[in-house]
């Protein structure tokens, strides 16, 4: 979680205090741990938080706020962020002397916020010259039932915090069916309703209580318990539960639901990568077609979109691979291979491929997609393994489990 700036407020104005949320909201390196509406007050915030970063609105009570400023200097180990209206010069060297690192005029803009905060992190870890880890957050859709795309999203988060430097949440968003939980035999105490519902009291440590950690060290946030709860959850709220996630872990993983409902948009929007899964039969690739296209009218959305194919190997019935590529107008992604047999006796023992068939092909293909994705620098390699390369080629004429 050191890529994350935790942050307090102190704004008396509520409507300026509400911008400033709102505008915080949708930025995956900061997380608003408090806010304070008194000055006076403020240190007593600070004291009980201890937030990374203390931002100080000054204009409803300047001698106030310079005050608060020198004592937040003094007394604390945040670094102070001023705000105001004015662009007056004795102000901001007032300001400056007083304590603060960055001195921004309303009315502010997200890049604003993003560039200052960027400094003080820089300032704070003492490494002007390397970035701060960011999240990597990958939705993962089906484009039929029953295609995989659930046993791709569990047995890819496992993959993934199999690497002791990754941290990785995996959601499941299918509100009325989702089985993430089976695949990995956990009985969940908090659903995704219960955070939702709790977010604004929620910190990074009540987070983390809040999911079922699997051995794997996976950390899993499941569907609600009840039909009738799955409503509860909208799609502000999923996105409020996404900027808490995205602050506290390297990786998150959605696991979509089949009905593309307004909560798996949002989960697409927010993600920088959407896997969508299919297999090379008729019904599957016709509904690749429809999904892109719509894609097409979310912006960015088509772009970061990824095709992959399961199953690769199974024979009967299935489409030419070249074939499919012509129909849907891209290449594919990546492959898995068909290992039926393999796939429902981890999922009915409810354990990952990585813990009971380390050694299995379909095993080695997820384990290589991890490692693909585990960074920042995702797409550059991602875009180095082709549909025509290795994995097509490593797979071809060896001996599968099964052919279910």
């Amino acid at each position: 979680m050191g890529n994350v700036l935790r942050l307090a407020i102190a704004d008396p104005d509520e409507n300026s205090r509400e911008n400033l949320k709102n505008l915080l909201l949708g930025m995956d390196s900061v997380w608003l741990e408090a806010e304070c509406s008194r000055y006076e007050y403020f240190m007593d915030v600070v004291e009980q938080s201890s937030p990374d970063v203390a931002v100080v609105a000054v204009d409803q009570d300047i001698a106030k706020a310079i005050s608060l400023i020198q004592q937040l200097r003094d007394s604390s180990d945040c670094s102070v962020v001023v705000v105001s209206s004015s662009n007056d010069g004795s102000l901001i060297l007032q300001a400056m002397r007083a304590g603060a690192k960055e001195f921004l005029t309303q009315p502010l803009s997200v890049d604003e916020l993003v560039a200052a905060f960027e400094r003080i992190s820089d300032q704070r870890t003492g490494s002007g010259n390397s970035r701060t880890r960011g999240c990597v957050c990958i939705a993962i859709a089906g484009a039929c039932g029953g295609v995989g795309s659930t046993s791709l999203a569990v047995n890819l988060g496992c993959a993934l915090a199999a690497d002791e430097s990754n941290t990785v949440a995996l959601i499941d968003l299918d509100m009325s069916l989702g089985d993430a939980d089976v695949f990995l035999d956990t009985i969940p105490d908090y659903t995704i309703a219960d955070v939702a519902q709790n977010v604004a009291r929620m910190d990074f440590a009540l987070l983390k209580k809040s999911m079922t950690k699997h051995s794997s060290g996976l950390y899993l946030l499941p569907r609600p318990v009840q039909l009738q709860d799955a409503p509860l959850v909208t799609a502000e709220d999923f996105r409020r539960v996404l900027g808490l996630l995205k602050a506290s872990f390297t990786h998150v993983l959605l696991d979509l639901s089949k009905a593309y409902t307004p909560l798996d948009l949002a989960a697409l929007e927010e993600s920088n990568y959407a896997m969508l899964v299919t297999q090379l039969d008729l019904p599957c690739l016709r509904n690749v077609v429809r999904l892109l296209v719509s894609f097409d009218e979310i912006e960015g959305l088509k772009d970061k979109t990824r095709i992959v194919v399961n199953r690769i190997g199974l024979d009967a019935g299935q489409i030419g691979l070249k074939k499919a590529q012509e129909t849907i107008g891209r290449e594919v992604f990546w492959q898995i291979p068909n290992d039926y047999r393999t796939m429902v006796e981890v999922r009915n023992n409810g354990v990952p491929l990585l813990e009971q068939f380390p050694k299995a092909l379909i095993t080695q293909s997820v384990t290589a997609l991890s490692n693909a994705l585990a960074g920042d620098s995702a797409e550059v390699r991602v875009e180095q393994t082709t549909a025509q390369g290795g994995w097509l080629n490593f797979w071809k004429n060896r001996p599968m489990r099964g052919n279910g």
